[in-house]
């Protein structure tokens, strides 16, 4: 800690981080041992951020992520959007398709940023906003490949007919972000998937990765 830092301010989020990285909570005393405190500073943390709805305890006791971060979260998302954009204007005007940035939201995907590509006769419709299964279109299919082998690097995943009749995908996960859980691809309608576009969706997710580091 330097003169400049508040070590409250800086308990208090060490506490969000340990949360957010369990499923089950933590207890007070787990609390304080991790954080190195007695049980005191971290009841007075705690209480504090439960004021905040960051934090919430359990009818046993145990801390957990509170749904005020949510709120907070949303705000990520104008951010993430614009540092995604000039990527996903490259890609939907090289491939000729609509491009999009997809996050994870709970147990769905959610569009976050799209561009349409200005020069051709048709394109799909895709909008931002547009939730769907997280095993259904190449988007969300792409996501849940990265979760199954975090420690490697992706290809891309292709699919067909999932959520648009006639139309097919192509998603890359996005790698090295921390806090985020996405995917970049593009939608055309077409039968089949161009051989070059799924290694040029890879760039493209390997370009908004390095936006958001």
């Amino acid at each position: 800690m330097t003169a400049e830092t508040s070590q409250t301010l800086d308990r208090g989020l060490r506490v969000l981080k340990l949360l957010a990285d369990t499923d089950h909570g933590l207890t007070v005393t787990e609390l304080s041992n991790k954080l190195g405190v007695n049980r005191t500073v971290v009841y007075r943390l705690l209480a504090t951020l439960e004021q905040h709805a960051l934090v919430r305890r359990d009818l046993g006791g145990r801390a957990r992520v509170g749904l005020g971060v949510l709120r907070l979260g949303r705000q990520v998302h104008p951010l993430v959007r614009e540092a995604a954009l000039p990527a996903l204007r490259s890609l939907a005007e090289d491939i000729g398709a609509t491009a999009h940035l997809t996050l994870v939201d709970g147990t769905e995907a959610l569009a976050v940023a799209v561009v349409e590509p200005t020069w051709t006769d048709y394109h799909v419709a895709y909008r931002a906003g547009f939730r769907h299964p997280l095993d259904r279109g190449a988007a969300g299919r792409a996501i849940l490949a990265a979760r199954q082998a975090p420690l490697a690097e992706p290809g891309y995943t292709l699919t067909h007919g999932e959520l648009e009749a006639g139309a097919s995908g192509a998603a890359a996960a996005l790698i090295g972000v921390t806090g985020v859980e996405g995917s970049v691809g593009v939608v055309m309608l077409a039968d089949s998937v161009p051989e070059r576009v799924g290694p040029r969706v890879m760039d493209a997710a390997r370009e908004v990765a390095e936006a958001l580091r």
